[in-house]
């Protein structure tokens, strides 16, 4: 049944989703560009081992996970230091005037939420997953992912009023 599970028709469907999903958890684009292309990588190694096609899905947002996971485990275990800063004259760059709705700043935000509430809340809102579906990715049970869901979508709220700016009282 290998036949049925091409390699590039699955980067066409998944890649986008797989990258947001990367994104969402590291908060990192180079990071995130890794972990799809070693997902990939495994799959081109592994998937042979996959025989139902509808489960490919799946199978690919488990092992980004775990290889997010296991990255960050080494990273606490041997965390790496900058050997050297280096300071540059940049020209600043004025504020852009507040939007109405600031995305980079809920993504700034999604990416300090701790790990646990990270992946729940990014797959549901990011990628459109089912509680059920998240259940299998992240293998959790059901009620715990709602409970991770509720819990960090309450925490990303905080944030954003946290750094939300306090607007000036007006002169009349």
């Amino acid at each position: 049944m290998r036949g049925d599970l091409n390699l590039e028709e699955l980067v066409g469907q998944h890649y986008a989703a797989l990258y947001r999903f990367a994104v969402s958890l590291c908060g990192n684009e180079s990071e995130a560009c890794d972990l799809v292309q070693e997902t990939f990588y495994l799959f081109s190694t592994k998937g042979h081992q996959l025989n139902d096609r509808s489960k490919a899905k799946s199978w690919l947002f488990t092992t980004l996970y775990r290889l997010f996971t296991g990255a960050r485990r080494r990273l606490i275990r041997f965390p790496q230091h900058e050997l050297t800063e280096v300071e540059m004259d940049l020209p600043e760059i004025p504020p852009q005037p507040p939007s109405h709705f600031d995305w980079n700043m809920v993504l700034q935000c999604l990416g300090r939420l701790d790990e646990n509430f990270r992946a729940p809340v990014a797959l549901f809102y990011l990628d459109d997953y089912s509680y059920k579906e998240i259940a299998e990715i992240l293998h959790v049970p059901l009620g715990t992912v709602k409970s991770r869901i509720a819990r960090g979508i309450g925490s990303l709220q905080q944030m954003m009023l946290d750094r939300a700016p306090v607007p000036s009282p007006r002169t009349s």
